[in-house]
């Protein structure tokens, strides 16, 4: 088998969760190039036995994709062209089709196309590979991995199946490393690329005020974009926390040096959304707040310890909506400060080399396990 080209146009967590099925064709001997998005790029480039990264907003992908760009378009056509790939294997969610890039593959002259699809490919696959029952079943790290061996990757099984990084990764940020020089504070990040997935502020404020209170350190993380979140929620739950227990990171570390600070934390407390991922890829427990607007057997923090709490019977329940449908978003606003804390003190006692339970998919606020 020759030069592989994996794509993965979806955002960092989509493509962090890629990560095991990339490793899988790779242990073929081939090198293998990932064609992400821009939003997914930085996750690339954090995978081990990613050869090459190559860039394209897709019109058919993404939170805010992009209009048709014709000349953009050929210009992904002619360099897939130049590199010469023997094999495209194309990842996507279950509810999204591969069709479009297979016809670019096809128009570049990859000889062999790979990749689930519900829909009828004509002559644009070569192989038509199907999720398990019930239609999009599974979690998403295994289906990305059926769909590699389903493309002549060797199966994985075992830590093969883990998510991971390239490492080492950079140094703490100094003010992280001066104010808890041995790490284990917990990370709380209220934000969400998708609205429906992330906590409110006055919410978030609550829960980091209660950790704070029960003597943990607390280190609000964020992007560049969601420093008016934590700045709102620092403020909230300085309203009874000290000061220096709450700390707040947003906008001050790149995907890489992010993942740094969750790898130093004991624990991490998010919604569904990419660092719940990158935390699972460096090995960091986590309590996941997850909207139930998709389901969680799915898309849950893969392959370490993890809570998983949230009101998995809200209405919501399989809209994929972006924005919350139901006024006040209680099927995470409810989950109270002690639930949380009772969660993030479970998850950083249990001794190293615990397994990793596995998420309960239906009911209220509960454990996984």
């Amino acid at each position: 088998m020759g030069r592989i080209l994996a794509v993965r146009l979806d955002s960092d967590g989509d493509v962090l969760l890629t990560g095991p099925a990339l490793r899988a064709l790779a242990r073929t001997g081939s090198p293998v190039d990932l064609l992400a998005s821009p939003s997914g790029a930085a996750a690339a480039r954090l995978l081990p036995d990613v050869a090459q990264v190559l860039e394209h907003s897709a019109p058919w992908s993404g939170f805010r994709p992009p209009p048709v760009d014709p000349e953009a378009t050929l210009g992904l056509v002619g360099e897939l062209a130049a590199r010469g790939y023997d094999l495209a294997v194309i990842f996507t969610s279950f509810h999204q089709s591969p069709l479009p890039m297979a016809l670019l593959a096809r128009l570049a002259g990859i000889p062999r196309v790979v990749a689930t699809s519900e829909d009828y490919p004509g002559s644009l696959l070569d192989v038509r590979h199907r999720r398990a029952d019930p239609p999009g079943g599974g979690h998403e790290v295994e289906a990305a991995v059926e769909l590699a061996v389903a493309a002549g990757a060797p199966p994985a099984t075992g830590d093969e199946l883990r998510l991971a990084v390239r490492r080492p990764l950079p140094p703490l940020p100094p003010e992280l490393a001066d104010a808890v020089p041995g790490g284990g504070y917990v990370v709380l990040h209220p934000g969400a690329s998708v609205p429906s997935r992330g906590l409110t502020p006055e919410h978030a404020g609550s829960l980091a005020a209660g950790l704070a209170a029960a003597g943990h350190t607390v280190v609000l993380t964020g992007g560049p974009g969601e420093r008016e979140l934590t700045a709102a929620t620092r403020a909230a739950a300085l309203r009874t926390a000290p000061e220096g227990a709450v700390l707040d990171l947003a906008g001050r570390t790149d995907l890489s040096g992010l993942a740094a600070v969750l790898d130093a934390a004991a624990c991490v407390v998010v919604g569904n959304t990419g660092p719940a991922h990158l935390a699972a890829a460096v090995g960091t427990p986590v309590v996941s707040l997850f909207s139930p607007v998709v389901p969680p057997e799915r898309w849950a923090p893969y392959g370490v310890p993890v809570v998983l709490l949230g009101d998995q019977t809200a209405p919501c329940r399989g809209s994929r909506a972006r924005d919350c449908p139901v006024p006040g978003h209680p099927c995470l606003s409810e989950v109270p400060p002690a639930a949380v804390l009772a969660a993030v003190e479970d998850l950083t006692r249990r001794p190293a080399g615990a397994p990793a339970p596995v998420p309960a998919p239906e009911g209220g606020p509960r454990c996984a396990s």
